[in-house]
């Protein structure tokens, strides 16, 4: 008996490899053909080659043992099997025709069918129908995304979604956390238009994957991709305050590599001061950007596939009194002036493997370090930052699910150093301040499918831990249902919270003469959101109407939230924690319609309810416009020669600062007034130019004079911090493009 078992366990593996053909399938240079098709005549018994041409089928059950391999560009082979255990075939390239592209323009704006969370698709079509000098100038069609102005005089910007404060929408660069910290207060300005590809835009409580901070919504910025982009693309820009933008960005492709770089410059204009008040309507602004970007495979094919960047930039601005000279006049106490000098470099790769259709890994990796240099008037600020992110993530795909788990690692440092150069306004908060930050951190999602992927269900939880305040705990999901083809809801629901960075998320608290005053330990920012939107999608007439009706309501509940308190008192900035009701509601209805392929209309309605609780008061939160209405209209013929791009923006009064304390002279009403602003922009193409030329708020609509005490910028009552509408007027432009396609 032992001896008729070691006989068949001798036996066992040549009659399991008898049940299985190996080969592989090259092509005539010897090349390996990666997922090609191998399969029996006459039956459904089939596999794909693996990354090095390799495959295995069985043989069992088969009649007819004829084995065919076919590859798309190639001819296909047939081998008559007999006894073979290995096989190889060698596929020739077919002679084909010349390749046929079928191209249109993308629409400026793309609401995906697909993706479960609603997400806008910015584009570059969009992109082109205003001067989208920098990042914060890429929003000026849009309804959902409004900039604002943190510092009138050194202008810097953040971008808000549903009436919150910049800080709670996470913006992420190629997917990375680059706009962070120190980089908050002017990150969005560092980036230009040109180096934009597509923006993506969503609401509320987004996927895990990222992170915990998108409270309000995310804004992921995609820059160009250097194997679809345009070799060589030159563009120049000066508007009629004489700022001059200059972009160069050059492209090529070497086998599997691709390269980007990108130069970017912005020179200063001449001194404006229109409405008299002796302070620059806008900064003095130099800038010098370096960008690089390599590219390696695709994500979507078997094996490796890279992504490497590279940034420097160089910025700054200079703004105050017309008479402020920044060389001589840093902290000077006769006359006032702000400069901002910033040195930034920047690293990220994003590096994967495909094993198969079913599997794949992607490291995630970005680091940068800010030096920043300031005086603001009286106060000296000298910050630097080093943040460095990491994220290893599994993908399984696996019956309609698409499962993602991984860790990440975050790690900030922070140290600000704060003096005065001023003895009479008895400020209390000099000194250093340090902020370390290590946090590690774990996450799983799982997107599923059911009723013919009708319904799509996310649910994902994360769970970190922060060095000071321990571990913290964030889940999200988000339902989609397809009514219809075209007939779509989506709903979402989720936590997010995150560590404030004061001065720097809040450089209004430096520039003004405010003291201020910590009144506890500040502890992270929580809150819940929750959202409903409705997309109708229609076509009508032969694609002579298209476009879509989406309609959305989101509410942010806060449980912790830092808010500096300017009303208890105007000379004083009270910081700590608030705890009690503070709610965001915000609803927003937009309608979109393409008329004979040439026309383009939008108009869309915003209603924002932001408020807390103080007492049994309701408390609306400043610098927010209860109702807003935008209006876009574009004309382009099929020609494509030329196109006209308009867009109207109607803002509701807003609430300011409280500043009945305030001498007489120095106080401001309680709300501001309704305004309108009308930009448009025409184009002209000659093939390899574009010439465009345009003018940002046409009736010149402007708050004059926006700084309190502008006349005695050393008093205690100096305050930049009730501005609410534009301050620098009409301004006009002109640019060209000159471009040479891959």
């Amino acid at each position: 008996m032992k001896k008729y078992i070691f006989i068949v366990g001798l036996l066992f593996p040549f009659s399991i490899s008898a049940q299985t053909i190996l080969g592989k399938v090259i092509n005539d240079k010897k090349e390996p053909l990666v997922g090609a098709n191998v399969y029996w005549l006459g039956t459904t018994t089939g596999t794909l080659t693996g990354n090095k041409g390799e495959f295995e089928i069985s043989i069992k059950d088969v009649s007819d043992k004829q084995l065919i391999a076919t590859y798309v560009g190639h001819s296909p082979d047939t081998i008559k099997i007999n006894n073979q255990t290995f096989v190889e075939f060698v596929l020739e390239e077919t002679q084909t025709l010349d390749e046929i592209i079928i191209s249109r323009k993308r629409d400026g704006v793309i609401i995906s069918d697909i993706k479960p969370i609603k997400t806008e698709q910015i584009t570059k079509t969009e992109l082109g129908k205003a001067a989208c000098c920098d990042l914060a100038g890429c929003f000026e069609t849009q309804t959902t995304v409004q900039p604002q102005t943190t510092n009138v005089i050194t202008n810097s910007k953040e971008l808000r979604i549903l009436g919150l404060s910049g800080v709670y929408n996470q913006v992420l660069i190629d997917g990375f956390p680059m706009i962070q910290g120190l980089s908050y207060t002017y990150g969005i300005s560092s980036i230009p238009g040109t180096l934009v590809d597509n923006i993506y835009v969503s609401k509320g409580a987004n996927s895990v994957i990222q992170g915990y901070e998108s409270i309000s919504g995310q804004v992921n910025v995609e820059t160009k991709d250097p194997d679809n982009t345009d070799k060589l693309l030159l563009n120049l820009y000066v508007n009629n305050f004489m700022e001059k933008h200059l972009n160069a960005n050059y492209a090529f492709k070497q086998g599997k590599w691709s390269n980007l770089t990108a130069f970017h410059t912005v020179q200063p204009a001449n001194k404006i001061d229109k409405d008299n008040d002796n302070f620059l309507d806008l900064p003095l602004l130099t800038r010098y950007m370096i960008f690089n970007k390599w590219k390696y495979g695709n994500e979507k094919d078997w094996g490796w596939n890279s992504r490497i960047g590279l940034r420097f930039f160089n910025e700054q601005r200079i703004g105050g009194q017309t008479s402020f000279n920044a060389k001589s006049d840093k902290g000077s106490t006769n006359v006032y002036g702000q400069s901002v000098s910033i040195n930034q470099p920047e690293f990220w790769t994003k590096t994967g493997y495909r094993f198969n259709d079913k599997h794949n890994i992607v490291f995630f990796a970005s680091a940068f370090h800010q030096e920043q240099n300031s005086y603001f008037g009286t106060v000296k600020y000298n910050a630097q930052q080093t943040n460095f992110y990491g994220n290893i993530q599994y993908e399984l795909n696996y019956d309609r699910n698409d499962l993602k788990a991984g860790i990440s690692y975050r790690h900030l440092n922070l140290n600000e150093d704060i003096g005065f150069t001023d003895t009479f306004l008895h400020r209390t908060y000099a000194g250093k301040y340090q902020r370390l930050e290590n946090i590690p951190g774990l996450f799983v999602e799982n997107t599923m499918r059911f009723f013919d992927d009708k319904l799509t269900w996310i649910a994902g939880v994360r769970s970190d831990h922060h060095n000071q305040f321990g571990f913290q705990f964030t889940p999200r999901t988000l339902v989609k249902y397809d009514i219809t083809p075209k007939t779509i809801i989506r709903a979402n629901v989720g936590t997010g919270w995150r560590t404030v960075n004061l001065f720097s998320e809040n450089i209004g608290l430096l520039v003004s003469s405010r003291d201020i005053i910590f009144a506890e330990q500040l502890q992270p920012e929580k809150a819940v959101n929750l959202g409903l939107n409705l997309t109708q999608k229609f076509d009508l007439k032969d694609g002579d109407l298209t476009g879509y009706f989406s309609a959305d309501y989101y509410r942010t509940n806060f449980q912790n939230q830092i808010f500096p308190d300017y009303d208890t008192d105007p000379t004083k900035a009270i910081i700590k924690n608030f705890t009690g009701t503070s709610v965001s509601n915000g609803f927003q209805a937009e309608l979109y319609l393409k008329i004979w392929k040439r026309f383009e209309f939008k108009t869309g309605y915003n209603y924002l309810d932001v408020y807390r609780e103080v007492g049994e008061a309701k408390q609306l939160l400043p610098f927010n416009p209860k109702h807003k209405v935008i209006t876009t209209f574009s004309y382009k013929p099929m020609s494509n020669k030329f196109h006209f791009d308009m867009n109207v923006h109607w803002f509701g009064k807003q609430r300011l600062p409280d500043t009945k304390t305030n001498p007489v002279e120095f106080q401001r009403p309680d709300f501001s007034e309704p305004y309108t602003i009308v930009n448009a922009q025409f184009t002209y193409n000659f093939k390899k130019f574009e010439l465009y030329a345009g003018c940002e708020n046409i009736f010149d609509f402007r708050q004059n004079q926006p700084i309190i005490s502008w006349q005695n910028p050393f008093s205690p009552y100096f305050d930049t911090s009730s501005v609410w509408g534009p301050t620098r007027g009409r301004e006009m432009y002109i640019g060209v493009r000159f471009r040479i396609e891959n």
